[in-house]
């Protein structure tokens, strides 16, 4: 008996699991085309606003650093090496689809409609950075992990229940956020009422210091939207075109009434968690580092169109210039935003304040007239 074969072979089932998730992918990192049917669907110039689009982030990023050095800025959460993901997804996107950020995805957000201006005065804590211009459809970043994938549920379902045609609401996190209730509530929700959802997956490699082989046993995370009745798909991350193929056939899936999808983003961050004490120095080796530091996005696509000579070092120098002296626009009509007072603080709380707060209100009145 002891030697009878068991009825269910579950090493067998475990280790089948997520073997058919082989990540999509149009130019590797050596910018050697993989599939040539999609990027000649592409002219040169088109392949050269896409590179922009990822240069503008970059500059982002590096200036944001800086800021943030300066104790110009709040909270920041790096996103160089990210940049084909973030961008790609987002442009694949329409601005009348709602997008429900978390705290890395303030780049998104800026290409979404958000002033450059107002997304330095979410990071300071400003309350002018979560009054939207009104035609901008989504929500101010999330910080509590996860909660944006119950939220873009709620808005898809929304969207199903008006009959909005041709709409959808997308969101994202990270792999960490693959290990909270919220990630599977939000899509169980969503293909439960077959709403038009597009989730992302930001797989950086870890959840602040935490590897993703670590948080969960799953050999994909992708894999992880199956049982939610959800179809998923991994692609690479530091790919461009592949992301924006994968995320724009997404959408199109989602907004003819098919349910929602979710995409796996192989990325890395280069930069720590936050500029809010995170060390990677402390959990990541150089070794492990080098090889995504190599597959760098931009490197692989300023490559690419360098060889076609549709780019060169002189055109980017002149539009990274362009992109800081925008940004130092932003950043001085955030420096002259009104200060805030200890009043306002208190009257943003409750849309009727009760009586303590009332009192509050009053004490500061005084003390802030003198």
């Amino acid at each position: 008996m002891d030697n009878e074969k068991p009825i269910v072979d579950f090493s067998a089932i475990r280790d089948a699991l997520g073997k058919d998730y082989e990540p999509v992918q149009v130019m590797d990192g050596q910018a050697k085309v993989i599939k040539p049917e999609i990027v000649s669907k592409y002219s040169n110039d088109q392949l050269v606003e896409f590179l922009k689009l990822m240069i503008w982030e970059r500059t982002l990023h590096q200036r944001s650093n800086a800021l943030t050095r300066q104790g110009r800025l709040g909270f920041y959460a790096p996103t160089e090496g990210q940049e084909a993901s973030e961008m790609a997804s987002n442009a694949a996107m329409k601005r009348t689809d709602v997008m429900l950020p978390a705290y890395r995805d303030i780049p998104q957000l800026i290409q979404h409609g958000l002033p450059v201006y107002k997304a330095f005065l979410w990071s300071r804590g400003h309350v002018l950075g979560n009054e939207y211009p009104e035609d901008l459809h989504a929500m101010p970043p999330q910080i509590i992990i996860g909660a944006q994938y119950v939220q873009a549920a709620g808005v898809a379902l929304g969207i199903k229940k008006n009959g909005t045609p041709d709409k959808v609401a997308y969101t994202y996190t990270g792999d960490g956020g693959t290990s909270q209730g919220d990630f599977y509530e939000g899509m169980n929700f969503a293909g439960a009422f077959q709403a038009p959802a597009v989730f992302f997956v930001q797989n950086n490699g870890y959840a602040i210091s935490v590897p993703r082989r670590k948080q969960t046993a799953a050999r994909t995370l992708a894999q992880k939207a199956v049982a939610a009745g959800i179809p998923s798909v991994q692609v690479d991350g530091m790919d461009f075109l592949a992301v924006y193929e994968v995320a724009k056939a997404a959408r199109e899936f989602a907004a003819a009434g098919n349910g929602p999808v979710m995409i796996e983003t192989l990325t890395y961050r280069f930069g720590p968690h936050t500029n809010a004490g995170d060390d990677p120095k402390r959990y990541r080796t150089k070794e492990e580092e080098e090889p995504w530091f190599d597959n760098d996005p931009l490197i692989r696509y300023r490559k690419y169109l360098t060889d076609q000579g549709a780019w060169s070092e002189e055109q980017e120098n002149e539009y990274v210039e362009q992109v800081k002296a925008d940004i130092k626009a932003a950043v001085k009509q955030a420096d002259d935003a009104p200060k805030q007072k200890m009043t306002e603080f208190l009257g943003n709380v409750f849309e009727e304040q009760p009586q303590n707060i009332q009192q509050q209100i009053t004490e500061f009145q005084a003390k802030e007239s003198k």
